[in-house]
């Protein structure tokens, strides 16, 4: 192994441009860690509000970043077994400190239980682009939600990982999804990707649509990273005691509570985050029912497109661009 190695950080909140690489000693994984020689990076929305200061976890100069990695375990702390070395895994979102144990970098070192092997039939990109989108619809749709056969599933900003990953989950439970879209750009792809209905908020009306769909019901499940004004549209096209899952606040302006509208329908609307479902024994069980269904291909991780890591600011200028459908991924 070199003695130095290439870890991406930054000094300052800020722009894609903060992100630099910075030449570092080669680190040791130290008890209950493992040493990862990565080969692809998935990036995901939370490590851009990561860089801006504008995340749940504050950043403190010099921080690294990221979440997910996939690639080879080349060293383990004294006390972890070592037939782990050798190992193909990819890295658990939910599992660790962005801070401490950012993965942007040619090795990360992240606690034991913060890796998961993934079907080898998967491929690096697609080993970097599972846990948080799948953990995350999960915990919201399965876990939560109970989503069952039948029910209409309203997911908004549809086109990000994460809102594939909802899409695929509701189809293998049998459940009906509609798709939610700015624009028209992506309604084709969207429904070509298994979505049942999709609606494009910048031409049609979102209540009268999916009163339209669900026959005057309404929606049981609402899985929304949005937040701010829409959350009043979405509680007013919900099912009597439906549930809303707000687990991000894209928006970045203040979110009203419908309040009258919740009365009038008894809904629960539940603020959620990954965190949540990797503190809980659930955890173990929501890892194999997403390799469960990666395995025979029920669940397929769509990359949108690669990047070079020497490309990491573009990258995360992509993502800002909102012109993916799917993952973005960094290759090393």
């Amino acid at each position: 192994m070199p003695k130095t190695v290439k870890i991406v950080r930054f000094h300052k909140t800020g722009p894609a441009e903060v992100l630099q690489f910075d030449e570092l000693p080669l680190p040791d994984p130290g008890p209950g860690e493992v040493r990862l020689s990565v080969r692809t990076l998935g990036l995901n929305r939370a490590e851009v509000m990561f860089r801006n200061g504008q995340y749940l976890e504050t950043p403190v100069s010099p921080s690294k970043n990221g979440y997910e990695a996939a690639g080879v375990i080349d060293a383990v702390g004294p006390d972890v077994d070592s037939s782990w070395i050798g190992k193909t895994v990819s890295t658990v979102p939910g599992t660790f400190k962005l801070n401490s144990h950012g993965v942007y970098g040619e090795v990360a070192v992240v606690p034991l239980k913060g890796i998961a092997e993934y079907p080898p039939s998967l491929s690096f990109e697609q080993g970097a682009s599972i846990w948080m989108q799948y953990l995350t619809a999960y915990g919201a749709l399965i876990w939560l939600a109970k989503v069952a056969k039948g029910d209409f599933v309203v997911i908004t900003a549809a086109s990000s990982s994460v809102g594939l990953a909802a899409i695929e989950m509701a189809k293998v439970e049998g459940a009906i999804s509609i798709a939610v879209t700015r624009t028209a750009a992506k309604k084709a792809q969207l429904l070509k990707l298994g979505a049942d209905h999709v609606i494009v908020t910048d031409e049609e009306d979102l209540v009268a649509r999916i009163n339209e769909i669900t026959s005057g019901k309404g929606a049981r499940v609402v899985f929304d990273p949005i937040g701010g004004p829409i959350l009043e549209s979405l509680a007013a096209a919900m099912a009597y005691r439906g549930i809303i899952l707000e687990y991000g606040a894209l928006a970045a302006e203040p979110t009203p509570y419908p309040l009258f509208t919740a009365l009038a329908k008894g809904l629960t609307i539940r603020a959620y985050t990954l965190f949540e479902l990797t503190a809980d024994p659930v955890f173990t069980k929501a890892k194999q029912y997403v390799f469960d269904h990666l395995a025979p291909g029920a669940f397929r991780p769509l990359i949108d497109k690669t990047f070079p890591f020497a490309e990491i600011v573009a990258a995360h200028r992509y993502m800002e661009s909102n012109a993916q459908v799917g993952k973005i991924v960094v290759t090393l």
